[in-house]
C-alpha cells in the first residue's frame, strides 16, 4: 500500500471569520468553485506535461487524482 503523509494546517482566522458569515448554500458554492479551480489546472496541467492522454485517458486520470485513487 502506497500512504502518502497528509499535512493538515489549521484555516486564518481571518477566513474563519468570513466563512462564518456565509450560509451553508454560499459555503458549498465556494468549496465547488475551488474544486472545479483544482480540475481545470489539473486538466491543463497534465495536457501539457503529457500530450500523448487522449481527451478520455486525461479525464480519468484527473478524477483518478481528485479522488485520492479510488476512482
Amino acid at each position: 500500500m502506497n500512504r502518502t503523509r497528509v499535512r493538515l494546517e489549521a484555516p486564518d482566522p481571518a477566513i474563519v471569520e468570513v466563512l462564518r458569515t456565509k450560509t451553508p448554500q454560499e459555503r458549498l458554492s465556494i468549496a465547488f468553485g475551488m474544486w472545479a479551480a483544482a480540475r481545470k489546472m489539473l486538466i491543463n496541467l497534465l495536457a501539457s506535461s503529457h500530450p500523448e492522454l487522449d481527451q478520455n485517458r486525461l479525464r480519468k486520470e484527473v478524477a483518478r487524482r481528485l479522488s485520492g485513487g479510488s476512482v
